[in-house]
């Protein structure tokens, strides 16, 4: 008799911006994404993604959608990744926004601080809790001027001195200021849902994969 395997159930904040990047990533991965966009998707996620987008456009949704109050409760009790416009959510001190962020992160960000979106570019980054090096991908991209204490740098871009940090943690809350879905690796995800969510991914403990690389076109 064949037992049936739950899929771990990650949810994607879907209000706006890229999210269709990081559900197929997360499938990539053998989760199963969600889409959230009013409050009663965030019932049975063991973890949730909020993609880039449109930072004050998200918030202004949040409210309309009644998604703010019970988000706010959600990223302070389960494992949240945030990326461009989710880390600005997920911080604190961001200027030129309709509403005040979700501050789970103690993290200052400002928004387009790299310029508008002709000036996008890419960037090696160092990211020990990958494996080493990461290709960032940075469109309209926030910046974090400060990290507060009990907050970790998992990321930082390497061509600049002292190694700008681009990539935070504290406890199951992270914030990127790259596009990891904008790439095929897929580690960045991995990490997040294995070592951070600490989710059981069925189709990577079956699979013959290699040490650390992942990407959608591996065996994951």
């Amino acid at each position: 008799m064949v037992s049936s395997v739950s899929l771990p159930q990650v949810g994607v904040l879907s209000l706006q911006g890229d999210f269709a990047c990081h559900q197929a990533a997360l499938t990539a991965l053998g989760a199963e994404p969600r889409r959230v966009t009013l409050p009663q998707d965030l019932e049975g996620l063991d973890a949730l993604v909020m993609p880039g987008g449109e930072s004050t456009t998200m918030l202004r949704l949040l409210e309309a959608t009644g998604l703010r109050v019970p988000l706010e409760t959600f990223v302070r009790r389960k494992p949240v990744l945030g990326t461009c416009a989710g880390v600005i959510l997920l911080g604190r001190g961001a200027e030129g926004l309709p509403a005040s962020p979700l501050e789970a992160l103690d993290v200052s960000v400002e928004r387009n601080a790299y310029g508008r979106q002709i000036d996008s570019f890419h960037s090696p980054l160092e990211a020990p809790v990958v494996g080493g090096t990461f290709p960032g991908v940075f469109i309209r991209a926030p910046r974090i001027r400060r990290v507060g204490p009990g907050v970790e740098v998992v990321a930082r871009r390497r061509e600049q001195e002292g190694g700008e940090p681009v990539g935070v943690r504290a406890g199951t809350t992270v914030g990127l200021c790259f596009h990891p879905e904008l790439t095929n690796d897929l580690r960045f995800h991995r990490w997040f849902l294995t070592e951070v969510a600490k989710l059981r991914l069925p189709a990577l403990e079956t699979a013959a994969a290699g040490p650390a690389a992942v990407t959608r076109g591996g065996s994951a």
